[in-house]
């Protein structure tokens, strides 16, 4: 539609252009080739063969003769030269002679640029009336969706949860022969990256029925009723379809809790969440219509999008496990050129990564492999892709880093180190460098986190002196004055870690069993007790970090002459000075 459109606008464009060039050309012509001296203009009137003179204030006159004839010549501005055409019987005019082709050709101009407007008029209203009519979907909301369950690795426990909704999507009869209603709304919810969509369009997929996908801000519109009417056109659409999946993503963008305090809904987002409510409770069971949502925040979400009958089924879309981990890679490499990559290795140290960085950690070690013209993507460029995908690119120039911040940095991150492979020492630590990052980071160390379903207030306390055997390290060697901002990071996370603590695992005893953010709802939470807590956990672990680090100063210092000598150690490096020591 819109290619027509543009070739109409062409037409009178061109039109203008040639009749501007005929006008041109004629003129051009009538200048050049058309006058006449003014004797041979009185020969002419002597002669009786002038018929016309059309006589202007111009420079130029124009003459018209007998046979037909037209030329120009000068205009004599006497006062007797008008008296003496008409004592000749010669017609005057007095108005400037326009050839007939040259008003053609205005006329044709001026056409066509009346044409031209009400052409973009038209697509002007057009397009306006499409930006405000309420039924209009942007874009091509309805696919047919290739995936299947084979095209999502791991998040089996999801995936068996919408077996059925596949199997009721292809044979409703036998569902309905027990009595069993279509289930009508499944939320997926969980942490970003983890698959939500593409098991949504593996559901489809499976079922092979037309999968239609919006995005919860498609909905929102800054004009009062637009929204709910385009959630009544996309579940007309559907309904045309027969059976379909309505995948909306983010739904959290229309369907948070309405606030009481404002009156009777007259906000465009809740109209559109009531659009979206009568919906779902208005189609019939047996019309096969199955509407799935995603969101990152299933505790933002209204109740009444939430109870049976509208979305029934609550599905959590996990992190995935280091099995599922081992599938998605073997997924993501299943058609990349591979070397000796240990996939199982790669499973356990890519512990807490989303479906979505795995494959971004994939296709980082694939774009790395083709810079250095590899033949296939080694273990060497999935480390390297590890390193980018948690602290960034290494800095090429460090020219400007001194001796003396080189060995701060260097005993700063062997403080964690040490600590790490003292009090955890099932958590690997797979490596530790003091080039800077481009996210930062001066130096880092890299530990692959136990596998653990539950942390224990024993394991916190310890990953809290892991973060602040950083800080310990530098008092240990430098002194106390000299401590530096680079314990930042560190700082901000045990911080964090000790207040989670207190306030949500019911860890302390200034709140002991209560939960602070429950508790904030029906009384205004004296803080100073917790922070003093807090303070006190800290200070204490930090001592007891300290400790432990005089304790074992010589392999700090051992281990921390080699990484200034190396500028990164891994796993096998440390293994081997722990077992000297």
């Amino acid at each position: 539609m819109k290619i027509n459109k543009n070739k109409y606008l062409l037409i009178p464009i061109i039109i203008a252009l040639l009749a501007t060039a005929v006008l041109i050309s004629q003129n051009i012509y009538i200048k050049d080739n058309n006058f006449t001296l003014y004797t041979e203009f009185l020969k002419d009137v002597s002669n009786n063969k002038v018929k016309e003179v059309f006589v202007a204030s111009s420079p130029d006159i124009n003459v018209r003769l007998k046979n037909g004839s037209i030329y120009k010549t000068d205009n004599p501005r006497s006062s007797s030269f008008k008296e003496m055409l008409l004592s000749k019987g010669i017609k005057v005019t007095e108005n400037n002679y326009v050839p007939v082709t040259k008003s053609i050709s205005i006329m044709f101009i001026f056409a066509s640029l009346l044409a031209f407007i009400v052409l973009i008029l038209k697509d002007t209203r057009i397009l306006s009336k499409n930006f405000l009519a309420p039924d209009n979907l942007q874009g091509e909301i309805c696919e047919e969706s290739k995936l299947t369950f084979d095209s999502v690795a791991g998040n089996e426990e999801a995936k068996e949860s919408v077996q059925d909704i596949v199997d009721f999507l292809k044979n409703p009869e036998k569902y309905a022969a027990y009595g069993a209603r279509l289930p009508k709304g499944i939320i997926l919810y969980g942490e970003p990256g983890t698959g939500k969509t593409l098991l949504a369009k593996a559901v489809a997929g499976e079922a092979n029925v037309p999968f239609f996908a919006m995005s919860g801000s498609d909905f929102v519109q800054m004009y009062v009723g637009v929204g709910a009417s385009r959630v009544r056109q996309l579940f007309k659409k559907a309904k045309a379809c027969g059976r379909a999946v309505i995948f909306i993503d983010e739904i959290d963008a229309i369907g948070k809790k309405r606030d009481s305090s404002k009156s009777g809904g007259s906000e465009e987002r809740d109209q559109t969440l009531n659009a979206l409510l009568t919906e779902m409770s208005g189609f019939n069971d047996k019309e096969g219509i199955v509407v799935m949502a995603a969101t990152n925040r299933l505790d933002m979400l209204d109740s009444a999008l939430l109870r049976p009958g509208r979305f029934d089924r609550h599905i959590e879309v996990t992190l995935p496990d280091v099995l599922a981990r081992e599938k998605i890679l073997n997924l993501h490499l299943r058609n990349k050129p591979t070397g000796d990559i240990s996939i199982k290795d790669w499973a356990a140290k890519t512990i807490y990564f989303s479906g979505a960085k795995l494959e971004s950690l994939v296709n980082e070690a694939a774009i790395i492999a083709c810079k250095e013209n590899s033949k296939c993507i080694y273990d060497k460029h999935m480390d390297s892709a590890y390193s980018i995908a948690l602290a960034g690119y290494e800095k090429k120039n460090r020219g400007y880093i001194s001796t003396e911040d080189k060995k701060i940095t260097a005993y700063h991150e062997i403080g964690h180190t040490v600590v790490s492979l003292k009090l955890l020492p099932l958590e690997k630590v797979s490596k530790v460098t003091i080039i800077p990052s481009t996210k930062g980071a001066g130096g880092y160390t890299i530990s692959i986190p136990e596998e653990k379903q539950y942390q224990s207030k024993s394991y916190l306390e310890k990953r809290i002196m892991v973060l602040l055997g950083g800080r310990a390290a530098e008092e240990m060697i430098f002194g106390k004055d000299k401590i530096t901002t680079g314990a930042y990071s560190d700082i901000k996370k045990s911080t964090e870690l000790a207040s989670n603590m207190m306030v949500e695992y019911g860890m302390g005893s200034s709140l002991g069993l209560l939960n602070l953010q429950e508790l904030s709802k029906v009384t205004t939470v004296n803080s100073e007790n917790i922070i003093k807590e807090c303070k006190e956990l800290l200070d204490r672990l930090y001592e007891e970090t300290l400790s432990l680090l005089i304790t074992n100063r010589e392999l700090v210092e051992s281990i921390t002459a080699d990484l200034l000598e190396k500028e990164t150690l891994y796993y096998e490096d440390l293994k081997s000075k722990l077992i000297a020591f």
